[in-house]
């Protein structure tokens, strides 16, 4: 009897151990493909003087078909703090146009590279690829954040993919834009040294062929945004730069969004940021400096026809 209870009790072990899973291994993580997002930069114009401006039909047209921030404001004065602010969340300290500034800074680029997710420069009249000189053929230095930071400078791989604009065309019908594309067009076309009607015109002729590229249909995003505008209006807790426009054209929204929360180039780089899924750099870490989240189609707010976006800042 003793040997048919240690039987069944044997069976019962059996039974009630759980099977080995043998053979089957998780399914691989399949990466999630990068946004594609253009920045422009335009210079020198108060948001009144290109929203509703009538010599700005192109410009206009685009803000009212796609995602206007009515309450953005650049960083300082003059222009180059602007841009070191955009690309790498801080002025650097800068107050003036200085060509001869090289600093050790971590900035977008860096963050991209360490994800691997491509990027590339394009600079208007700028002569060849990695041009280390002030200005060229309308071509400015102070006008391009990525020659002044050393570990883009120093760096061969980094310094190619700061480049001509005119490489920009073919690297879009042949599929080698990258992920990230920073534009500035040169001193005329971006209105520092020409009217509006030849910033706008610009423009209306070059953002057609991006927007109707292979490289903005997957999931393409352009910013379009001035450095400054010509008072010391700002918000944020830090920015002084006046009232400029800024123009987000999203794949990913279906309609027109205004914005009217306030947003500063720090939150513009928060907005790169976001997109990417990287770390916030300086000033863009904290979330007074606002972003474009609701107009980039990143946000999950609902949108109908015409939304109005407040957040707090508390800078």
């Amino acid at each position: 009897m003793r040997h048919v209870i240690a039987a069944g009790g044997a069976w019962l072990a059996v039974l009630l151990t759980p099977p080995a899973i043998v053979g089957i291994t998780p399914a691989p993580r399949v990466p999630v493909p990068a946004p594609h997002v253009m920045l422009i930069v335009e210079e020198n114009r108060n948001e009144a003087d290109v929203i509703g401006a009538p010599d700005a039909p192109y410009v206009n047209g685009l803000a009212q078909r796609y995602g206007l921030a009515t309450m953005a404001f650049g960083q300082s004065h003059p222009s180059l703090p602007n841009y070191l602010e955009l690309l790498s969340g801080s002025t650097q300290g800068v107050t003036d146009d200085g060509t001869g500034y090289a600093f050790a800074a971590p900035t977008l680029v860096g963050q991209l590279q360490s994800r691997r997710i491509g990027w590339r420069a394009y600079m208007e009249g700028m002569p060849s690829a990695c041009y280390s000189g002030a200005g060229s053929n309308g071509y400015a230095k102070k006008h391009d954040p990525f020659m002044y930071f050393t570990a883009i400078t120093q760096n061969v791989g980094a310094c190619a993919n700061v480049v001509p604009y005119s490489q920009l065309r073919s690297d879009l019908d042949t599929n080698a834009a990258p992920s990230f594309l920073w534009v500035t067009p040169n001193l005329c076309n971006d209105g520092h040294d020409c009217p509006t009607a030849t910033m706008d015109g610009w423009l209306a002729t070059e953002l057609p062929q991006v927007l109707a590229s292979p490289w903005y249909a997957h999931d393409g995003i352009v910013i379009i945004t001035w450095d400054e505008g010509g008072s010391s209006a700002g918000c944020c807790g830090g920015a002084r730069g006046g009232q400029i426009a800024t123009i987000v054209v999203s794949s990913r929204m279906p309609q027109h969004v205004e914005m009217t929360a306030p947003v500063d180039h720090a939150g513009t780089l928060r907005t790169l940021e976001d997109l990417y899924g990287l770390s916030f750099l300086g000033d863009a870490a904290c979330a007074c400096s606002g972003s474009l989240d609701a107009l980039t189609g990143t946000a999950t707010a609902a949108v109908k026809g015409y939304t109005w976006l407040t957040v707090p800042h508390l800078r």
